[in-house]
């Protein structure tokens, strides 16, 4: 393996197919492909309608990313692909991908936790991460709170993760209260422009004196709206209702975040997922983070959704790690657990240790 490896990474968990490459902390290409307009209709991903658009769009991706990098298939040094957690054909669809890449190449395959790429993503724009720092992790399927060393080489602490829905649940199916279109994030970030955030004071769930400090539960809070809906006499303030929503969301995102920040000694905060793209919950965060004196790092809003350079971006902090390889009879897990950014193949407990 050269000294400067390209790493090819692939993200099939949901309803994107994503490719990236990456060379020593650097993205050189990307190409992402979207089947959301085919679940739309169904107000939801729908995992076999996912996963035949994942068979249909993952060559021509990894073509299209390959040619925007300006290099061939056969540069290749390392594939790096999402072994979990996810819809479970649609991880299943990548993680062949990746074995059949790594198997014609001959070269090494790291199947990773999807979680660590979207904290890794962030050193393709921000440079290395410090030694320690908290993420908050917030996207469609997860919200935690981890505190974070070497991605590559440290395991990943929980300190908190939600109890029900995650945040990117409760904006989908708020959305889908107030009449708005899915995806509901984007839906309701338009409408709350407009809006006013203190018309209606939502719940904070789990912001009490006795509550777990750093555990979220959004099913009250989406609870809350849907009453509130259903009480309402007449058409539905719905910008005032959607930017109320949005501001508890974020006020509770932003509270605990910092919270864990000053409570573990940390200086830097990594904001990161789908739902750090929500311009509402990038102000407030970056708001609190300035008057306590921590160092926010959040990547750009293309690359805070499911994408194929987060992927990449871990394959190559493992590789540089000298991390060991993934066998290729590892199997995908939809219910992963991050513990650390490799995922154990079956029977091979050295999997996610290095060398």
């Amino acid at each position: 393996m050269s000294a400067m490896p390209l790493v090819l990474g692939i993200e099939t968990s949901c309803d994107e197919t994503g490719v990236g490459l990456v060379r020593d902390g650097q993205l050189l290409g990307d190409a992402l492909a979207s089947s959301m307009d085919e679940h739309a209709r169904f107000g939801g991903v729908v995992p076999e309608i996912a996963a035949r658009a994942h068979l249909h769009a993952l060559r021509p991706m990894v073509e299209h990313a390959l040619d925007r990098a300006g290099v061939a298939l056969g540069d290749v040094d390392a594939i790096a692909v999402t072994a979990g957690p996810g819809l479970a054909t649609a991880v299943q669809i990548g993680l062949a991908a990746g074995k059949a890449y790594a198997l014609a190449l001959g070269v090494p395959l790291y199947g990773v936790h999807h979680l660590a790429g979207h904290a890794a993503v962030d050193v393709l724009e921000h440079g290395p991460l410090p030694q320690r720092c908290v993420a908050l992790i917030v996207s469609g399927g997860h919200t935690s709170l981890l505190l974070l060393g070497d991605l590559a080489r440290d395991p990943i602490a929980h300190l908190g993760d939600t109890a029900d829905d995650a945040a990117g649940e409760a904006f989908d199916k708020v959305a889908r209260l107030l009449g708005l279109p899915y995806p509901g994030g984007p839906a309701i970030d338009r409408a709350a422009r407009t809006g006013d955030p203190s018309a209606v004071r939502f719940p904070r769930p789990l912001t009490g004196p006795t509550d777990p400090p750093y555990r979220f539960s959004f099913s009250g809070l989406k609870t809350a709206v849907a009453r509130h809906v259903e009480r309402h006499p007449g058409p539905l303030p719905v910008a005032d209702l959607a930017a109320s929503f949005q501001e508890a969301v974020a006020d509770t995102l932003s509270r605990k975040a910092v919270a864990a920040c000053g409570d573990h000694g940390v200086t830097t905060l990594l904001l990161v997922g789908g739902v750090a793209a929500n311009s509402r919950v990038r102000a407030l965060v970056a708001k609190r983070c300035a008057a306590a004196g921590i160092t926010l790092r959040v990547p750009s809003p293309r690359l805070c959704t499911d994408n194929g350079a987060m992927i990449a971006a871990v394959g190559d902090l493992l590789v540089h790690a000298g991390a060991t390889p993934s066998r290729l009879d590892l199997a995908a897990d939809p219910a992963a657990v991050l513990r650390g950014a490799l995922l154990h193949g079956p029977g091979d407990s050295n999997t996610a240790v290095l060398r």
